[in-house]
C-alpha cells in the first residue's frame, strides 16, 4: 500500500508553521478572557453591559469572519493572515489603553472583526491538504486553539495581579510577533492561477489540471474551465438556499453550534447554582473541558475520519451530543460532570473538524475562504444568541432546562442533516471522496452520498 501524506503542494511543510501561529493567536486572546468582566465593571459597567461587551465581539466577527475568508480567496491566505492578525494586535493595545467603557467597546469590535482569521487558517489547512488527511489537519487546527485556550486564560488571571492592562499589552506583543513570523516564515498557500478572478491551476506535476467546467484539479473541489475567470458573487451565504451540499453543511453547522455553545455559554452559571460551584473549582472543570478538546482533536478525529465516512460520524455526532446534554442537564454531581464531558468534547471536537472539512470540499477551488468565513460567521451569531437563550431558559425553569434545549434542537436537526448529507457532492469531490475511502479499513461501502446504515 502506498504511504499517504497529510499535506502537499508548495506550502506542503507549512502545516506546523500554521500550528504554531494559531497556537499563539489563541494564546493571546484567550489572555484577556478572565479579566473582561473586572475590568469593565471599573468603568462602572452593569452585568447587562458586561453582556453586551461579550457579545459585541461575536456581532463584529460575524461580519469580519466572511469579508477576511472572501479576501483570501482573491488575494491569498498569508497577506489577509497578517492584516488580520495586526489589526487583532490593535484591538489589544486599545483595551490596554482605554480610559472608557466606550474605548472598551471599541476595542472589542476592533478585535471581532478582524478575529474572524480561524477561516483563513481553515482554508489553508484546506488548500495544502489531501483529501484523505483534511479532516485530521482540521483537528490539528483545534487542537492547537484549545491548546491556546488552556494556557491563556490561566495566564491572563496570574498577570492581573499587576492590573488588566498588562495582560492586554502582552496579548498586542504577541499578536505582533504572531504577524511578523506569518510574513517569514508561512508560505502563500494559494496560487493566483487558483484566487477568484483568476485563471484556474495549470497542470502540475503528478497532478490533473482542469479542462472543462465542473473538472477538477486534484484538490477533490470542482474548478472552472481552464483559462476562465469566475464570476460567482462574493457571498458564500448564497448556499443557505441553494439547496446544495454546502448550504446543508452550513445549516447543520449553525444548528449544531446553536446546541454546543448555548452548554458553553451557560456553563459557568450553570455550575454555580446547580452544583454550587465557585469561580476557582468551575475554572478547573473548564480546563479539564479544555484538555479533552485538546485530546480529541489531536488524536481521535483523524482516527474517526480514516475509518468512517463523513456522512455517518456527522449524524452520530448529532446523535451523541444530544445525548450527552441531556446527561449533563441533570448530572448530579462533579464527578458524573466530568464523565458527561466526555462525549460532550468528543462529538463537539469531531464534528467540527469533520463537517470544516466536508464544507471545504463541497466548493469551488476559489470559495474555500468565502464559504468557511460563513461557517465561522454563522458559529458567531450563534455566540451572540445563545447566552440569552440559556440565561432565560435557566432562569425561568431551571437548571436542566438549557441541557434540554439543546438535545431538543439536536432532535429535530438530525432528519434534516441525514437527507442534506444524501444531497450530490460537486462534480469534482467525487475524486475527494474516493481519495477519502482509501483511508477507511472498516467501513462498508456506501452509496454515494448516503449516510450509511
Amino acid at each position: 500500500m502506498h504511504e499517504r501524506v497529510a499535506v502537499r503542494g508548495p506550502a506542503a511543510g507549512s502545516l506546523p508553521i500554521l500550528l504554531a501561529v494559531v497556537f499563539v493567536d489563541m494564546l493571546g486572546f484567550s489572555i484577556i478572557l478572565p479579566l473582561l468582566p473586572f475590568y469593565a465593571e471599573t468603568f462602572g459597567a452593569s452585568p447587562a453591559v458586561v453582556g453586551l461587551l461579550v457579545a459585541s465581539y461575536a456581532a463584529a466577527q460575524l461580519v469580519g469572519a466572511p469579508l477576511l475568508g472572501g479576501l483570501s480567496d482573491r488575494f491569498g491566505r498569508r497577506p489577509v493572515l497578517v492584516l488580520s492578525i495586526l489589526g487583532t494586535a490593535a484591538g489589544f493595545v486599545l483595551f490596554g489603553l482605554a480610559g472608557s467603557l466606550t474605548v472598551l467597546f471599541a476595542s472589542r469590535v476592533i478585535d471581532g472583526l478582524t478575529g474572524g482569521n480561524i477561516s483563513v487558517a481553515q482554508a489553508y489547512v484546506a488548500d495544502v491538504s489531501e483529501p484523505a488527511q483534511r479532516a485530521r489537519n482540521f483537528g490539528l487546527i483545534g487542537a492547537a486553539f484549545g491548546l491556546g485556550f488552556v494556557i491563556g486564560p490561566a495566564l491572563g488571571g496570574f498577570l492581573s495581579r499587576w492590573g488588566y492592562a498588562l495582560p492586554a499589552f502582552l496579548a498586542a506583543g504577541m499578536a505582533t510577533l504572531n504577524a511578523v513570523a506569518v510574513w517569514i516564515a508561512l508560505p502563500e498557500s494559494l496560487p493566483a492561477e487558483r484566487r477568484r478572478g483568476g485563471a484556474t491551476a495549470a497542470p502540475r506535476a503528478g497532478g490533473r489540471a482542469a479542462t472543462a467546467e465542473g473538472a477538477e484539479d486534484g484538490t477533490g473541489r470542482p474548478q472552472a474551465a481552464a483559462g476562465a475567470t469566475t464570476s460567482r458573487p462574493p457571498s458564500a451565504f448564497r448556499h443557505l438556499w441553494a439547496g446544495d451540499r454546502a448550504g446543508g453543511l452550513l445549516w447543520l453547522r449553525f444548528y449544531f453550534a446553536l446546541a454546543f455553545v448555548t452548554f458553553q455559554t451557560i456553563f459557568a452559571l450553570w455550575s454555580q447554582y446547580h452544583l454550587g460551584l465557585d469561580a476557582e473549582k468551575t475554572g478547573y472543570v473548564l480546563g479539564y473541558i479544555g484538555v479533552l478538546i485538546v485530546l480529541v482533536q489531536g488524536g481521535l478525529v483523524g482516527m474517526v475520519a480514516r475509518r468512517f465516512r463523513e456522512e455517518r460520524v456527522l449524524v452520530t455526532c448529532i446523535v451523541v451530543m444530544a445525548g450527552g446534554l441531556a446527561a449533563w442537564a441533570f448530572a448530579p454531581n462533579v464527578p458524573v460532570l466530568l464523565v458527561t464531558l466526555v462525549p460532550l468534547a468528543a462529538s463537539g471536537g469531531v464534528f467540527r473538524a469533520v463537517a470544516t472539512s466536508a464544507l471545504s470540499a463541497a466548493v469551488a477551488a476559489d470559495e474555500v475562504g468565502a464559504a468557511l468565513g460563513a461557517a465561522t460567521s454563522l458559529e458567531s451569531l450563534t455566540r451572540a444568541l445563545a447566552p440569552s437563550i440559556g440565561g432565560v431558559l435557566l432562569e425561568h425553569y431551571g437548571t436542566w432546562a438549557p441541557g434540554l434545549f439543546g438535545t431538543a434542537v439536536l432532535v429535530l436537526l438530525l432528519p434534516y442533516a441525514i437527507g442534506a448529507l444524501r444531497r450530490p457532492r460537486p462534480a469534482g469531490a467525487q475524486a475527494g471522496a474516493r481519495a477519502d475511502a482509501e483511508g477507511r479499513r472498516t467501513d462498508p461501502p456506501a452509496a454515494e452520498g448516503g449516510v450509511g446504515a
